[in-house]
């Protein structure tokens, strides 16, 4: 007879040195962090049983978020206030974990639930002049050169205030465009020919939305829960 497991979204952040991290390394920390909450954590069957525990879409090393989620599977049900405080205690302040609730076993994986990554980059000087490309060509190594045309990924207008860009990119079945490489080249075609030219300060993930445009952060609130 299957085992019965509860489904628990939780809410982090991933900010300051570690934005550093790779996915694989958040991943870690974050397992780390189930087991000193001491949460009761299914394990997958199989030659190399390990947590039962999946991510949304992977950051680029240097990209932070605000708002990151993973699903833990628990084999006993924890209310999600009781689960929200260990893991908050168990959690380091720049992997803080902010929110937990409960989603129905059969809801889309955290990776393809939020298709859409809201980005705020910030400049070292005003970004009104900065104009995204129409492509971008990615290469990498022992690859042939990806070209990636930005209109099928870019969702809505870019906005500029000051000195932050903020834009949204869809991740699509056949692929995804990295946010950094994006920026990466409109920065370098700005520079080619700006009097003053600009550096990339940060960038970070503030908003992930559903197929719809629901927000990830209005539908997961604080101690909700059941989504």
């Amino acid at each position: 007879m299957e085992q019965q497991v509860f489904r628990l979204r939780a809410l982090y952040a991933k900010q300051g040195r570690l934005v550093m991290l790779s996915h694989l390394e958040v991943a870690e920390s974050l397992r780390r962090a189930v087991r000193r909450a001491g949460l009761p954590f299914a394990v997958s069957q199989g030659f190399s049983p390990h947590m039962k525990m999946t991510f949304s879409a992977a950051l680029p090393v240097g990209v932070g978020s605000t708002c990151e989620i993973f699903d833990l599977y628990l084999t006993e049900y924890v209310p999600a206030e009781r689960a929200f405080a260990a893991l908050a205690a168990a959690s380091v302040p720049d992997l803080m974990v902010s929110a937990c609730a409960y989603v129905e076993p059969k809801a889309k994986a955290a990776g393809v639930a939020f298709p859409v990554g809201v980005y705020a980059a910030e400049f070292s000087g005003a970004a009104e002049g900065l104009v995204f490309p129409q492509v971008v060509t990615v290469q990498r190594a022992k690859k042939k050169p990806k070209t990636h045309v930005v209109a099928d990924y870019l969702r809505g207008e870019a906005v500029a205030q000051g000195r932050t860009l903020t834009f949204a990119l869809e991740a699509l079945p056949t692929g995804s465009l990295r946010p950094d490489y994006l920026l990466a080249e409109a920065l370098r075609a700005h520079n080619e020919t700006a009097d003053s030219p600009l550096a990339l300060l940060s960038c970070t993930r503030i908003d992930q939305r559903d197929e719809s445009g629901i927000s990830l952060v209005a539908s997961l609130s604080p101690l909700s829960g059941e989504i």
